[in-house]
């Protein structure tokens, strides 16, 4: 691996960091390399605070050698006034001669702007370091502003035989499929997305909370389908632990397909990542309208003989890992 590839490597290694506190903000890393040694770190704060360069710089202890070092940045440095000053003239005024660029940001405000105006100050410029890495590590910003809609991702488990649920069941609770550990991962990934969806039956089978319980972080903005208002306020949903939106047929036209009406309303909200928790027909309502990114299924060791059957769904297969005695497949769209 060459120089420039280990360094941004690294730059994404603490990007991570920043993943669920950043939104609707990329989650950015940068470091600063001086006569090949790291210097500085920082990665995006929480939304309307520092951006990974301001963090790296503040950082280097002797800001004398800034103007003899490189700045390595998984997406190109921001040109507009937001909630803070542009990265670039930040970049700029402490006379960093080299800059390394992952990727390019799509967003209309930057899109190569960053990058020409650091050319025009000087400064040697290189885009294009890892750059598939970097634009996979910054797909909920990319999908949120090339595709408007928020990045989605599947998920749901099913039995060993195919099935998603019971046809019936005694009480209005889970009848979990999956071990202990998979739950806490899920959990995992509710931190870290934006928003949770689920269907009006999920809600009355379930009773869910679709919050974050066994993972430390913060509850996503809950979104349930409630086509006639027929869900109490009793619902765990509704509960003060998250915001919850409701999609009544006020907001959505059921008659009119509705994966494509709920990715516009969510993005119009500035969702950029959501997670669709099922049931089975919300589920196929996306999958049926092309409308998704990622799937995370979860294979169990119960079976039901009979029940609810599983989404349909055909994708490519990225990975496959068994926890426990439960197997986790993540598909991604063709």
């Amino acid at each position: 691996m060459k120089p420039h590839e280990i360094y941004i490597k690294r730059c994404l290694q603490i990007a991570k960091n920043g993943l669920g506190t950043t939104r609707p903000n990329p989650m950015v890393g940068a470091i600063i390399v001086y006569n090949d040694h790291i210097i500085g770190e920082g990665f995006t704060s929480e939304y309307g605070c520092n951006h990974a360069e301001v963090n790296a710089i503040n950082s280097v202890k002797d800001k004398t050698l800034l103007s003899k070092s490189t700045i390595y940045v998984t997406l190109e440095p921001c040109s507009h006034y937001g909630k803070t000053p542009p990265c670039s003239d930040l970049i700029i005024s402490h006379h960093i001669p080299n800059v390394v660029i992952g990727c390019v940001d799509d967003n209309p405000e930057v899109a190569g702007k960053g990058i020409a105006k650091l050319k025009a100050s000087g400064c040697n410029v290189t885009v294009g370091v890892l750059e598939n890495e970097c634009k996979i590590h910054h797909k909920r910003f990319f999908t949120f502003h090339n595709k408007k809609r928020p990045y989605i991702i599947l998920k749901w488990a099913e039995t060993a035989d195919g099935f998603i649920a019971p046809i019936q069941k005694d009480e209005k609770k889970p009848v979990w499929i999956t071990n202990t550990y998979s739950r806490q991962l899920v959990h995992k990934w509710r931190a870290e997305e934006q928003a949770i969806l689920v269907g009006t039956n999920t809600v009355i089978e379930d009773n869910p909370s679709l919050t974050v319980r066994d993972w430390s972080g913060e509850n996503p903005i809950r979104v349930v389908l409630d086509k006639t208002s027929k869900l109490s306020s009793d619902y765990n949903i509704f509960n003060e632990d998250a915001k919850t939106i409701r999609l009544t047929n006020k907001i959505i036209d059921f008659d009119k397909p509705i994966a494509t009406q709920i990715a516009k309303l969510l993005h119009q909200q500035n969702i950029n990542s959501v997670i669709i928790e099922g049931g089975a027909t919300t589920l196929q309502t996306f999958i049926d309208e092309h409308l998704w990114d990622e799937a995370r299924v979860f294979i169990g060791n119960p079976s039901f003989k009979t029940g609810i059957k599983a989404p349909e769904l055909i994708g490519n297969l990225i990975s496959e890992s068994q926890i426990k005695n439960d197997l986790l497949k993540i598909y991604a769209k063709d």
